[in-house]
């Protein structure tokens, strides 16, 4: 009966606004739990992979994805804390080239020099490629894109002219240092627990400290950042500086997993981290993203990498997997940051 109607209100529209109420619902729900979809996703892919190769799930596989991932997933930190700010840094893979055979010349100079310091090394000469991208981008104010992509071929010209052909060899370094990559602890490679430790540290920095709480202000609303008495230029440069000193360091360690550096040491690699930074649900407009997702990112690009060759599939459809992937992630961020538009919008409309 009429009288007895229990249809809701014309203003809230019926059962379709329950519905788009839902949907904006779960669109904020995924949102929320994008490390959850990826930690899904991965699971999937290595169980598919297990189903149809029983052996991809053995120990020198996990390890070699743990060696892998530890350096991408550290440059993909740095990477994320630079694309939180709405910038890029195209340079890391030249830093981590040049930094790989500083240090290894080090070595050769200095046979005797403690692993510590070959670190710090490495961490320093990042910090001078990061502080050239910082007075680039916060100072003269150059767009990170055209800045970094710059410096990109300036660090690796300056990397092939020093280097002229030659190589750092496994020979050349100490066994103390090379136990960075082969050694382990309960299990688990040391090179990966350098890396668990800095990860957490940096997620940890953004959550937790007010200068990682900026950088995603700076990426939200660099003009309302700026009212709320942030000094925008400054934190720019810092997170490049960072950015640069990861991938110093992440040069260090790489010449530790590898042993042989030459010239063209991590050339494509800044692709690679990009990718994984993205499909690990950083947005590439800035605000969005943490550490934990940047991490998982790249743990599902190091396992298809694993598991392509465990079946025997041609090289090329990783980067066309890896280009499927920033595709549907970014896709994803659109509708679910439209989604959420439309839902605050109706909420202020009904307000």
């Amino acid at each position: 009966m009429m009288g007895h109607s229990t249809s809701p209100h014309p203003l809230h529209g019926g059962e379709p606004h329950a519905q788009r109420r839902g949907a904006g619902a779960f669109a904020q729900a995924l949102a929320k739990s994008r490390e959850t979809t990826l930690f899904i996703v991965l699971l999937l892919i290595i169980g598919g992979t297990a189903l149809a190769r029983p052996q991809f799930l053995n120990l020198q596989n996990l390890r070699d994805v743990l060696l892998n991932v530890s350096i991408v997933s550290l440059l993909t930190a740095g990477m994320t804390i630079v694309i939180l700010m709405r910038h890029i840094d195209l340079s890391i893979g030249s830093t981590v080239g040049i930094s790989a055979y500083a240090v290894g010349s080090l070595y050769v100079a200095f046979p005797q020099m403690p692993v510590i310091v070959a670190l710090l090394a490495g961490l320093a000469i990042g910090m001078v490629a990061g502080s050239i991208n910082a007075l680039l981008v916060a100072v003269g104010r150059v767009p990170s894109l055209v800045a970094t992509l710059s410096t990109l071929y300036i660090f690796r010209g300056a990397d092939y002219a020093w280097v002229h052909g030659g190589q750092i060899n496994a020979t050349s370094l100490p066994d103390a240092f090379s136990h960075l990559a082969t050694g382990s602890l309960l299990g688990v490679p040391v090179l990966a627990l350098i890396a668990i430790v800095l990860l957490a540290a940096l997620s940890i920095y953004l959550k937790q400290f007010r200068p990682g709480r900026e950088y995603y202000a700076i990426g939200s609303n660099p003009e309302a950042a700026r009212l709320a008495g942030i000094n925008v230029e400054r934190r720019v440069a810092m997170g490049f500086v960072i950015s640069g000193a990861i991938a110093g360091l992440a040069g260090a360690l790489w010449l530790a997993r590898f042993g042989t550096v030459d010239a063209s040491t991590a050339k494509g690699i800044e692709l690679q981290v990009v990718a994984a930074a993205v499909v690990g649900s950083v947005a590439i407009t800035g605000g969005v993203g943490t550490i934990l997702g940047a991490t998982l990112g790249a743990l599902v690009l190091g396992v298809i990498s694993i598991a392509l060759v465990v079946l025997h599939v041609s090289p090329f459809w990783e980067q066309a997997i890896q280009g499927a992937l920033i595709v549907a992630a970014i896709t994803a961020d659109t509708l679910l940051a439209r989604s959420v538009a439309k839902r605050m919008m109706r909420k202020r409309d009904h307000g």
